[in-house]
């Protein structure tokens, strides 16, 4: 949920994955639909302009009718989620938050969020850290003066906005949230698109729907493979696609897929200065360009995604350890890749 001003939402903040699930990806790259590979199954598709970017359903199922209302009420879901999470919104609850510094009572969604925001945050040392807010719209003014960002003025502007961040000023006590300090704000851009996409396939779930994909601006997850008993497959956009660089095809039945990289919002022609911004330092990790999580639900894959592009591979091998079920595949900015060794290719 990235965008220019707090009021108005831009594109999404990660086109990061090519998807060639063969019967979800006509959503995404405008593709045929297949031949489904077992009898009586239909498919349904759908796409929907949402969450600054565009929302891709595919579901498989014997029963059109079921599928179809599956459909309509996931979307339904979704939009919902959107208007409750995303800061672009004066009177979700993240816009009454970042205006008054208080949210009485907190949706059940946005609790959990928060306490799943907070375990990375934790375990990556404050690499992830929803409070950067201050530091993202410091950056995205100054997007147009580039020189600006590393002279004298920067630097002070965002050694200034750097005290505005800190992970531990989120105080979630029973279902009221309130910001530590005045000029605090928080961004869930770094997971919450992750969250959404989990309620998605949930609802689905709910519906009796089984084989399922959703994807929502490169974060997605799928359940139940294809008929015929075929997975998804899911690649892997290249970072700099001027240059050749072969990179896998994720093969799953059912995973959850995140990726960040350094290209999707650059404040500099060399992917220098761009939208992750490491909390800690108020300036870009040098090393990577992308990385690719898997892991059992997108939220945490969306927030892996961010902390590891942060903290270099090695860094983000051993953050990884700490959430069973999560690998990850790592991209360098002079392309050099690597990889943990349960990554699913």
């Amino acid at each position: 949920m990235t965008g220019n001003s707090r009021k108005q939402r831009g594109i999404n903040r990660r086109q990061v994955l090519q998807i060639f699930a063969l019967a979800g990806a006509a959503g995404v790259l405008g593709l045929p639909l297949l031949g489904c590979g077992e009898a009586g199954m239909r498919v349904v598709r759908r796409s929907q302009a949402m969450l600054g970017t565009v929302v891709n359903l595919t579901v498989y199922s014997r029963d059109r009718e079921q599928a179809e209302a599956a459909v309509t009420a996931t979307l339904a879901r979704m939009a919902e989620l959107e208007g409750q999470l995303s800061r672009f919104r004066e009177e979700s609850e993240v816009g009454v938050l970042n205006r008054t510094g208080t949210l009485e009572t907190a949706g059940a969604d946005l609790q959990a969020l928060l306490q799943l925001a907070g375990r990375v945050s934790e375990a990556s040392a404050g690499a992830f850290d929803i409070t950067m807010l201050p530091l993202l719209e410091l950056y995205q003014r100054l997007a147009e003066q580039p020189a600006v960002i590393v002279g004298d003025e920067g630097r002070a502007a965002i050694a200034a906005a750097r005290r505005q961040v800190d992970f531990r000023g989120v105080r979630l006590e029973g279902g009221r949230v309130s910001l530590a300090a005045g000029g605090m704000a928080i961004t869930l851009d770094g997971i919450a698109k992750g969250h959404i996409v989990d309620q998605g396939a949930a609802t689905l779930a709910a519906h009796g729907c089984r084989q399922i994909y959703v994807e929502a601006g490169g974060d997605l997850l799928v359940k139940g493979g294809k008929p015929g008993r075929e997975p998804w497959r899911i690649g892997i956009r290249n970072p700099r696609p001027q240059l050749a660089l072969p990179l896998p095809v994720i093969n799953a039945d059912s995973l959850a897929v995140a990726t960040s990289g350094d290209y999707y919002q650059p404040f500099s022609s060399d992917f220098s200065y761009h939208h992750i911004i490491d909390p800690r330092t108020g300036f870009s990790s040098p090393e990577l360009a992308a990385v690719t999580i898997t892991a059992p639900n997108a939220a945490l894959a969306d927030a892996l995604a961010t902390a590891s592009l942060v903290l270099g591979a090695q860094q983000a091998m051993d953050l990884l350890t700490v959430f069973p079920g999560c690998e990850g595949y790592f991209v360098r900015k002079d392309l050099s890749v690597s990889q943990t060794a349960g990554f699913p290719v």
